[in-house]
Formats: structure tokens, sequence, C-alpha cells
């Protein structure tokens, strides 16, 4: 029996490196993008959404795909949507009033630059973009319509006498009892309704 063999494998010839993966993604993304062009390299286009959380939620980013309800206000049916290039995310719904509109409006700014190519060019569907408009199409290497965050800076001002008054604490206090206390605050309010009938007959 031999102790503690340290064997000399060789084993700096057997190390698998990958230093040219930068290049092998970028010929993949130039391949890609030649197989399907002229549609946009980057892919189809994504909603606007809120990021979760209230640390993030300041902020904006790409969804997943937009949701039923905005492709229905836009006009434009869930499987025509694929077709032409925008995502759809069934499971996705709106939750607030500030979304719908905005990805409404980014559906229809899309749909207004884009050009679309018919099926069969001998016989143009309505909705197909013209000959003239087809010679003018190229495709586009960037992100389809860039999400940005924009941040409204606010300007240094005086901090007024009601604000200087206002209980911060004590109000959100008093909110959350408002909220836990719902049900209870209901009832007795609907008891003491009943009560005044009854003392008014």
């Amino acid at each position: 029996m031999i102790l503690k063999p340290h064997s000399h494998k060789d084993w700096q010839a057997r190390v698998a490196t990958w230093f040219n993966q930068p290049v092998r993604r970028r010929k993949g993304r130039q391949v890609k993008a030649r197989l399907i062009a002229p549609r946009p390299a980057s892919g189809l286009l994504q909603p606007v959404v809120r990021c979760p959380t209230v640390r993030y939620h300041t902020k904006v980013g790409a969804g997943r795909g937009f949701s039923l309800k905005e492709l229905r206000v836009a006009g434009i049916h869930k499987k025509v949507a694929r077709t032409i290039g925008i995502s759809v995310d069934p499971r996705r719904r709106n939750k607030c009033t500030e979304s719908l509109p905005a990805n409404v409006q980014r559906r229809k700014e899309y749909r207004s630059e884009l050009i679309l190519f018919p099926r069969k060019p001998s016989a143009p569907k309505k909705g197909d973009s013209t000959a003239e408009e087809l010679k003018l199409a190229t495709q586009l290497t960037g992100p389809v319509m860039p999400i940005r965050n924009v941040y409204k800076k606010e300007k240094a001002r005086i901090i007024t006498e009601e604000e200087k008054n206002f209980k911060v604490v004590a109000s959100l206090r008093m909110a959350c009892a408002i909220t836990w206390l719902f049900g209870i605050l209901a009832k007795r309010a609907k008891e003491a309704a009943e009560q005044d009938v009854e003392k008014k007959k």
C-alpha cells in the first residue's frame, strides 16, 4: 500500500476552456438575425410593466407579454398579435389604471411604424404594406421600442405650514386601524341605522 499517492496525470492538457464564448454568442445572434430577417433581430414587442416590491416599483421594465385586455382595447386578436411581432401573456392582469392606456398606446405606435409583408406578394390583403414601403424595409438590430425610465426632478421649495403640522405616523396608524376594523365598524354602523329606524317607528 502506497500512502499519499500523488500521480502526475498531466491535468493541464485536459482543461476545457471557454474563452471564445463571446464570439460564439455573437455568431449565434448573427445566424438568428439572418434566419428571421427582415423581422427585428431582438425579438417581439414587449409591454411596459412596473417592477415588483416596494423597493423597485418606481422603475419600469419589459414584461413577458401584453395582456388579453390590452389587446382587446387596442382592437387586435391574440393569435394575430403573435404573427406581427407582438408578445402575448394570457396570465397577466391589469391591476392599475396607468398600465392599460400606456401599453395600448405603445402597441398602436408599433403598429403605425410596422411594415407588414403580405403572405402572397401577388395578392396583398387589407392591412399589408404597399410595394413602396416594402422597398424601404430594413431589419432592426436594436431593441424594439426601448423602454426608458424617466425621472422628474422636483425643484427645491419651502415647506408649507400645513405640511409642518401634518402628523404622518398618527395618520398611518389611523388608516391601518380603519382597515383592520372595517368589518366591525360597518356592522356597528348598520346596527345603529337599524336602531334609528326602530325609534322613528
